[in-house]
């Protein structure tokens, strides 16, 4: 009779079908789980690419999960890189009675990063300009995905993601936390469940778009690739208010406030409105007192507007108001908020700890509550307000086909140009 195989979680992650050894196996310490780790086969691998600013802190509020094990981190700045590896192996070290724990390889390029079969997941916190490239080819690599917001530079980037990690059955994780807090979740189920009526309008208080980039050139610093910062952007001499920060302003990098802090409350709203498969319909420019905002139009009627009047996001309906943001919870009148939801309520997926979520996923295979689709379309809405302001004309929009309607040179936009010799897929 055959001996039975047994695979590990990593085994079923990765979805191996070879046969495990059969011969007995003497294990060191660390591998059983002992002095304070958790056994090999429960923990998850996890490698970082970008650890300057937001990369830095997803790696320390990784860390922070005893399942989570950081094996590399990889930036094409060699300071960036090299502090914080040192900071990963000095973070473990504290954990072994030795003091001692080196464990954690750095990188400057990507693909060697992606291409160990060790590590079960990735985070990416690079500029926007590089999320698509890199969530397609660890989608293709086998890895589970950890991706900053906003999920990518362009509509057609977002789209191509999503269908990158649909292909290959990974778990992918949107960076807008806002949908793991609880005053939003809340907002949100009051909107569904009719606690203000009919819903008649949102506003969303973010920023404005990004521009065109004139920086004089300077000297590129010491250690720093900045040719491969650039990546599939256009090229243009380093200056520095684009490293280590800055770079949202510019529209080679970034769509600014709209794709940065839209990426959390026009999420919210689509989340309030129930559309985290759709989108609007149409997006109107400024028009003067009749149109002072920004407005996007839904096909149930609803209205979205952009710009100041608001804290966070504002929510009006026909018997009510539910104005919501981080540690803020408002409504009118005041008794809409003082019931917890109830028995035949909407009750919208709840997630207490947005990593942790993810983690969850990667063990369990189901789905996060930003999921790639919901972070499309999210990032979707930010990206046409853009277009809109950029092209300083109405845009038609068909979200179940996800193309602009009769403006062919408003379509050109849907994606950009990429630099040789990067390409999606």
């Amino acid at each position: 009779m055959a001996a039975k195989t047994h695979l590990t979680r990593r085994d079923v992650l990765r979805g191996a079908g070879a046969a495990a050894a059969v011969a007995p196996l003497i294990l060191p310490a660390r591998v059983l789980g002992q002095d304070g780790a958790k056994p090999a086969a429960d923990r998850i691998t996890m490698g970082f690419i970008g650890v300057g600013g937001m990369g830095r802190g997803d790696l320390g509020a990784f860390m922070g999960f005893s399942e989570v094990q950081v094996v590399a981190v990889c930036d094409v700045d060699a300071k960036a890189r090299a502090e914080t590896r040192a900071a990963v192996e000095k973070h473990y070290a504290r954990q072994k009675e030795s003091g001692q724990w080196q464990g954690c390889e750095e990188y400057a390029d990507f693909g060697d990063l992606l291409a160990r079969t060790d590590i079960d997941a990735v985070c990416i916190a690079t500029p926007d300009h590089w999320h698509a490239i890199l969530a397609i080819e660890a989608a293709k690599s086998g890895k589970d995905i950890y991706c900053e917001k906003p999920m990518s530079l362009t509509i057609r980037e977002a789209r191509a993601m999503a269908t990158a990690v649909r292909r290959y059955g990974r778990v992918f994780q949107t960076g807008s936390q806002q949908r793991s807090s609880p005053e939003f979740r809340f907002a949100c189920e009051m909107v569904r469940s009719g606690r203000i009526g009919k819903l008649v309008t949102i506003n969303a208080n973010v920023g404005g778009p990004s521009g065109d980039c004139y920086l004089p050139a300077e000297p590129v610093p010491e250690g720093l690739d900045w040719d491969r910062w650039l990546g599939p952007a256009p090229w243009r001499p380093f200056h520095s208010s684009l490293h280590p920060f800055n770079w949202r302003s510019f529209r080679d990098y970034s769509g600014g406030g709209m794709t940065d802090w839209g990426a959390h409350h026009f999420d919210i709203a689509q989340w309030g409105l129930d559309m985290d498969e759709s989108g609007p319909i149409e997006v109107l420019p400024p028009a003067g007192q009749d149109r002072p905002k920004l407005t996007y139009v839904y096909a149930n009627g609803v209205t979205l507007t952009h710009g100041g009047g608001s804290d966070g996001v504002l929510f009006t309906g026909t018997d009510g108001k539910i104005e919501v943001n981080r540690g803020h919870l408002k409504t009118w009148p005041d008794d809409l908020m003082k019931t917890p939801t109830q028995p035949g309520e909407v009750h919208l997926y709840n997630s207490r700890d947005h990593r942790g979520n993810f983690l969850d996923c990667v063990r369990s295979r189901r789905r996060p509550i930003c999921d790639v689709e919901i972070g499309c379309r999210s990032v979707t809405v930010c990206h046409l307000g853009n277009l809109v302001y950029w092209l300083k004309r109405p845009l038609r929009w068909d979200p179940a086909r996800e193309e602009i309607v009769g403006d062919a040179e408003a379509s050109r936009w849907l994606d950009r140009p990429r630099r040789a010799p990067w390409r999606l897929g």
